[in-house]
């Protein structure tokens, strides 16, 4: 386990820019298109000695850069838990077997670890194993200083898991919301909150020339159907 926190992925495409990274593996995503500051992206998988991609598709702007391709495999063919933005886990579940080469993420990176000399650190063999041990992490030291936790989920069986309904973390038992005692988990108890004054846009004086103006839509990557790229 690392000791210090890793860079964050800008921070981590700029120091391979400047030659501090000799190996990059993407998975799932697609940097060169989806990050700030792109010509800095590009630069780095330009420079990087090795850079290994897995994805479901060729046809992505970061692909054009590997140096080894993996076919992953899309949505439709994962098996796994999918987490949304109010906390909610759910099932996910296959409706098709992968097709040519593709394998699961969670496969290669286990194989590439055993081949490194680690296969007892990466013991998986279903992702019903990696979902219990995700699970018992989330209660490790966890007296209450982390809202996260999942750890009810670390004891379930392969058929609990196969079956598992939905559920919103944290799952102890309890009713209470996070933060409905007004206490946040940070050192003084309160929230930490961040004032900003929003910088409006600029708009013409005459409503008449306004009109004129193009109008621009500016999509970050969070409409419904266009998520990233």
């Amino acid at each position: 386990m690392a000791k210090t926190p890793g860079y964050k992925a800008v921070d981590m495409f700029q120091r391979a820019a400047d030659g501090e990274i000799d190996f990059l593996w993407i998975m799932a995503t697609n940097p060169a298109v989806s990050l700030p500051a792109s010509a800095t992206v590009r630069r780095a998988l330009e420079r990087c000695e090795y850079v290994v991609v897995s994805d479901c598709t060729t046809a992505t702007e970061t692909a054009r850069y590997a140096d080894l391709l993996l076919p992953a495999m899309p949505w439709g063919e994962k098996d796994g838990t999918v987490t949304n933005s109010e906390r909610m886990i759910s099932r996910q579940r296959a409706f098709r077997s992968p097709r040519g080469a593709a394998r699961a993420d969670w496969e290669v990176v286990t194989d590439v670890a055993a081949r490194l000399g680690f296969s007892s650190a990466f013991p998986y063999r279903k992702p019903a194993d990696i979902f219990r041990e995700h699970s018992a992490l989330s209660g490790y030291e966890n007296e209450g200083g982390r809202i996260f936790n999942i750890s009810d989920f670390a004891e379930i069986t392969d058929q609990q898991y196969d079956e598992l309904r939905p559920a919103r973390w944290p799952t102890r038992l309890s009713d209470d919301r996070p933060f409905s005692a007004g206490e946040f988990p940070t050192p003084s108890g309160k929230a930490r909150m961040v004032a900003v004054r929003p910088e409006l846009p600029q708009l013409a004086a005459d409503p008449d020339e306004q009109a004129d103006l193009p109008r621009l839509t500016l999509n970050t990557g969070r409409f419904r159907d266009q998520w990233h790229t």
